[in-house]
């Protein structure tokens, strides 16, 4: 039980200063610089172009919480929180954390109130358009969230292929597959298996190196095309790994509708999404529900919401294998 209930909550409160400190040092690539040992503020700010006093206020503050570790001679090392940061790490959030701060997602996040006061997307309200949309038309905001993307499936790509068992599935259908790492990892784990990638032409037009450096690109077929108007058919399985959580229910039904027109009788859909578990418990996937309010315009759904979900679009939830990871594999036969 905490003895400092006012301490822990201005914790809360001043969080934002924490991500944003975080952010700076994403973007600067200070993880990277710290991989051989050491730095001064001053050698740091050399190699970043920075303002050295500044960029020490700035190092120092992330060693008080512990991303870097600050010595007597206030030189800078990397700690195992901050190796995480780092361009090359297995695990790496650097991508993530450069995406975040940017101006148009802080702003979208800004006026979170506005989406509890009248149920509307907050981006929508700011920017006029969906974040797709504005995404499209905003060529580094795209990308970053393109890198962003790419390194949170790296986090997730082996725990999925090692708890769940593809290999019954001679075609597997990545709906929605971005540029095709969870598909090329289990085509890789899978030697006869064959896949299909699927999604929008500028998407899937930058898959084809990805596919050839994991040695699965004889194997995979690349489809582009939107998948609310169809997806290809023939697979034993369709995957959609965080698909759903971006929509609300409506658009939801129509994508799942869509999947199921292309179905044969016995196929499998596999979603990947985070499952909202019991109450004062699982703060991430609840805050990630808050993140697709104010954002796409989405949700992250309990268990009973995925059902409901799948019966509606003609499917019967069949099983939910976890992954040790934040996503579940959440299972569907055609009813």
């Amino acid at each position: 039980m905490t003895t400092n209930p006012a301490g822990d909550l201005m914790r809360l409160i001043n969080g934002y200063q924490i991500s944003q400190a975080i952010h700076v040092a994403a973007v600067l690539g200070i993880a990277d610089r710290l991989k051989d040992g050491p730095r001064s503020a001053e050698e740091l700010a050399a190699a970043t172009g920075t303002h050295a006093r500044s960029l020490y206020r700035l190092l120092r503050a992330l060693a008080a919480v512990g991303v870097l570790h600050e010595d007597a001679d206030a030189r800078f090392a990397s700690t195992p929180m901050g190796d995480c940061l780092r361009s090359d790490a297995a695990t790496s959030v650097a991508s993530w954390a450069a995406f975040i701060g940017r101006p148009y997602f802080w702003q979208a996040w800004g006026h979170l109130l506005h989406s509890v006061r009248t149920g509307e997307n907050a981006f929508r309200h700011l920017q006029g358009m969906d974040v797709w949309t504005y995404r499209a038309e905003h060529l580094e905001d795209g990308l970053a969230f393109d890198r962003a993307m790419t390194s949170l499936t790296r986090g997730v790509v082996e725990a999925v292929v090692g708890s769940y068992d593809f290999g019954p599935f001679p075609c597997v259908v990545d709906v929605g597959g971005g540029q095709g790492a969870l598909l090329a990892a289990i085509l890789g784990a899978h030697r006869g298996m064959r896949g299909i990638l699927f999604d929008l032409p500028p998407v899937v037009a930058k898959a084809g190196e990805l596919l050839r450096q994991a040695g699965v690109a004889d194997r995979c077929e690349i489809v582009s095309g939107s998948f609310f108007e169809r997806v290809p058919e023939g697979g034993d399985a369709y995957l959609l790994k965080a698909i759903l959580h971006d929509w609300e229910d409506d658009a939801a039904l129509a994508i799942l509708r869509i999947c199921r027109r292309a179905m044969r009788p016995g196929r499998r859909l596999l979603v990947l999404e985070r499952l909202i578990g019991s109450p004062n418990e699982q703060p991430e996937t609840k805050f990630s529900d808050l993140n697709m309010m104010v954002m796409p315009g989405g949700q992250e759904r309990t268990r009973e919401e995925f059902a409901a979900l799948f019966a509606a679009a003609g499917f019967r939830l069949v099983a939910v294998t976890p992954t040790g990871t934040r996503m579940s594999v959440i299972e569907g036969l055609p009813a």
